[in-house]
């Protein structure tokens, strides 16, 4: 009997100290278990491809939404406080990559392309800013 109340209290601690990690850390595990974590392309911003646009932050996020839409890049996550999209290269390309956004002044964007991926980086990255290009050349 001693060790059935043993195991139950250990079993009882495990869960209390598991529960009082935090919060955040429970939802970064249960967001990479289900595949949507967006911490890697945060932690791969060091290496984006950066470039400023003569767009104000909202221009530039609806264009940059339609752009991936597109070109057939898969959103799976918006997030609006850390002004980053999160997409896949395609349906079948499941190589993440973010694209966050930063207001330089009222009419200029700063877009910075993050994967852990050169090659996914620069694809999107090619896409992306070409076509924001054209539109401001239009």
């Amino acid at each position: 009997m001693k060790i059935i109340k043993y195991s139950g209290i250990r079993l009882m601690l495990f869960f209390c100290l598991f529960f009082m990690c935090g919060c955040a850390a429970l939802s970064e595990v249960a967001k990479r278990f289900y595949g949507v974590s967006t911490r890697i392309l945060e932690d791969n911003k060091e290496t984006a491809i950066v470039k400023v646009f003569n767009y104000d932050y909202s221009q530039c996020y609806g264009k940059t939404l339609a752009i991936l839409k597109d070109i057939k890049a898969y959103v799976y996550a918006k997030d609006a406080e850390k002004k980053l999209v999160a997409v896949y290269v395609s349906e079948e390309d499941t190589t993440p990559v973010g694209i966050f956004f930063t207001e330089e002044d009222k009419n200029k964007t700063r877009i910075e392309v993050s994967s852990p991926s050169t090659y996914a980086r620069e694809l999107i990255s090619d896409k992306l800013f070409s076509r924001l290009e054209e539109n401001i050349n239009q």
